[in-house]
C-alpha cells in the first residue's frame, strides 16, 4: 500500500505541481535509471528511458490507484517501457539488415527485389509470414518519415550511434536530437501499430472444423 508522503506526492503531481514533479525525478530518478540499465545495457538508452518514465508517470498519475506502493507502479511502467525500446530497436535493425540482404541479393541474374514488390509467403509458417511482413513494413515506415525525423531514427536505432555522435553527424544540439528521435520514435510506432498489436509472440492455435 501507498504510504501518506506517496500519495501527498500523487496528490500534488494530479494538480500539476512543478514542485512535484521536481520532487519526483529527485526520489526515483536514480532509482529508475539503475533498472533501466539493467535491461538496456548502456547509459545512454538507460538515461532516454528514465526520462520517458518520469514523463509517463506524471501523465498517468490519475491513473495510479494506490492498491500498490508508488514505487512498484513506477517499476512496472520502467519495465515496460525498456522491453518496448528493445523490441523497436530489434525490429528496425532487423528491418535494416532484411532490407540490405534484398538489395545484396540478385538470384538468377534477377534485378534485386524494390521495396515496394511483394514478396512470395505462400509456403511459410503465419509467424514466419508476420514477422517477415512485420520487418518489410518497418523498412517502408522508416522510409516514411520526414527526413528531420528519420536522420536521428537511422543513425541511433539502425546505425547505433550514441546521441553524441548523430548529433556531431547533424550539425544538431544533443537536446534537438533527442527530441526528434522521441518524436520520430512516436511516428513509426503510430505506423506500425497495426502490426504490434497483431503480432503474436507464439504458435498461432491451430483451427478446428
Amino acid at each position: 500500500m501507498q504510504t501518506a508522503e506517496e500519495r501527498h506526492l500523487v496528490t500534488r503531481l494530479s494538480a500539476g505541481e512543478d514542485a512535484a514533479v521536481h520532487e519526483l525525478a529527485e526520489l526515483y530518478g536514480s532509482r529508475i535509471f539503475q533498472l533501466a540499465l539493467r535491461y538496456m545495457k548502456n547509459r545512454e538508452d538507460a538515461e532516454e528511458v528514465t526520462q520517458d518514465v518520469l514523463l509517463k508517470v506524471v501523465r498517468k498519475v490519475d491513473l495510479f490507484r494506490g492498491d500498490a506502493a508508488l514505487s512498484s507502479w513506477i517499476y512496472r511502467i520502467t519495465f515496460n517501457t525498456a522491453m518496448s525500446r528493445l523490441r523497436r530497436t530489434r525490429f528496425a535493425r532487423a528491418a535494416d539488415q532484411e532490407r540490405e540482404r534484398r538489395l545484396a541479393a540478385v538470384p538468377n541474374g534477377d534485378a534485386p527485389r524494390t521495396a515496394r514488390e511483394p514478396a512470395d509467403w505462400s509456403n511459410l509458417p503465419d509467424e514466419v509470414i508476420l514477422r517477415a511482413q512485420l520487418r518489410q513494413a518497418i523498412a517502408a515506415a522508416i522510409e516514411e518519415l520526414p527526413e528531420i525525423y528519420r536522420a536521428p531514427v537511422v543513425l541511433r536505432d539502425i546505425q547505433g550511434l550514441t546521441t553524441e555522435e548523430a548529433s556531431t553527424r547533424l550539425n544538431l544540439k544533443d537536446q534537438t536530437l533527442k527530441s526528434r528521435l522521441h518524436r520520430g520514435r512516436l511516428m513509426l510506432r503510430e505506423k506500425l501499430v497495426a502490426f504490434t498489436s497483431g503480432l503474436s509472440l507464439h504458435h498461432p492455435t491451430p483451427a478446428y472444423s
